[in-house]
């Protein structure tokens, strides 16, 4: 039987974190970079740490962009990228000058700050959220929850 979750691994990724949380939550899931893999699940995850350009890079030196774009885009698997894993779905990125998989249509950008004092890049740390839109994944989140942050 195959995994109902596969965790894509292109070699930039926090995985074995999103395994462990996917196996305290009692859901089926694989790590894997077979393209096969992803077909045969029912949901993606696509984590992230490190440089776009380079995870742009290794997923089509791993042959995983046609995989991706079909599972996504056409038989209509839901995705979830975290940290980078999302940033790689935009459209591009000025971080390598790179293009993305192109599914929204942003561009990833370096925060500008004027006030360094105030608002410190990177951002680390917890902080509260303020749900601005009605959104599924969301729908359950009090308002002002804290979650930890760590981008720039």
């Amino acid at each position: 039987m195959s995994a109902k979750v596969v965790i894509i691994n292109y070699g930039m990724g926090n995985l074995n974190s999103v395994k462990k949380a996917m196996d305290r939550l009692k859901i089926s899931s694989i790590i894997s970079s077979n393209p096969q893999d992803m077909i045969d699940s029912e949901k993606i995850i696509l984590p992230g740490v490190g440089h776009f350009a380079k995870a742009m890079e290794n997923l089509r030196e791993m042959n995983l962009l046609d995989t991706l774009h079909e599972s996504v885009l056409i038989k209509k698997k839901p995705i979830l990228g975290i940290c980078l894993g999302m940033q790689l779905l935009a459209q591009r990125s000025e971080e390598g000058d790179a293009e993305g998989l192109g599914w929204f249509d942003a561009e990833v950008v370096k925060f500008t700050v004027t006030d360094k004092m105030k608002y410190k890049i990177p951002q680390m740390g917890w902080n509260q959220i303020q749900i601005k839109k009605n959104s599924v994944l969301m729908n359950k989140v009090p308002e002002l929850s804290e979650f930890y942050f760590v981008h720039s």
